[in-house]
């Protein structure tokens, strides 16, 4: 990014936290959220909800070379409020209503006059019960982790000697 300044780096930044905070969300929590009312005008769809494929990529200790790890299901939308700012949707799944609440609310969160408050009510709070939930699998997880390296290892009378 050798022409990209700071506040375009810190933008970009927050946007994609946002739409992976929107992507993890439930669709009953973004139905939740919908600002009342919606944007005078509303919006349009400039692509309609969509179901395909995408090839998800991995490195080998995360820095490896590239290989294709597998196919996933993605949906996609986008959409134009009434103002003329675009709103981007991108879920893993079948779920044409969950992407398009996402491009709903990126298309608000890119608006200034929006952000604030959308970022108050909205991300931070699906951010923490988000961050939360992967605290308890984590906790969970780590109940049942046994750590071989700690385990002491029984001599036998046979062992005694060598």
């Amino acid at each position: 990014m050798p022409h990209a300044n700071r506040e375009d780096v810190m933008a970009r930044r927050a946007r994609q936290r946002w739409m992976g905070v929107l992507a993890r969300a439930s669709v009953e929590e973004l139905e939740r959220h919908l600002p009342e009312p919606l944007p005078e005008g509303g919006y349009s769809l400039l692509r309609r909800p969509e179901t395909g494929s995408v090839m998800l990529r991995g490195r080998a200790g995360g820095t490896g070379e590239r290989f294709n790890l597998g196919e996933a299901t993605l949906t996609r939308c986008t959409l134009r409020l009434a103002d003329g700012t675009i709103g981007f949707g991108y879920v893993m799944g079948r779920r044409p209503r969950h992407a398009e609440l996402a491009a709903l609310f990126d298309a608000l969160l890119q608006q200034p006059e929006r952000r604030d408050s959308l970022m108050d009510s909205v991300i931070e709070p699906l951010a923490r019960r988000q961050e939360e939930r992967r605290q308890a699998i984590t906790a969970r997880a780590a109940s049942s982790k046994v750590d071989f390296f700690t385990m002491v290892r029984e001599s036998t009378a046979g062992d005694a000697g060598a």
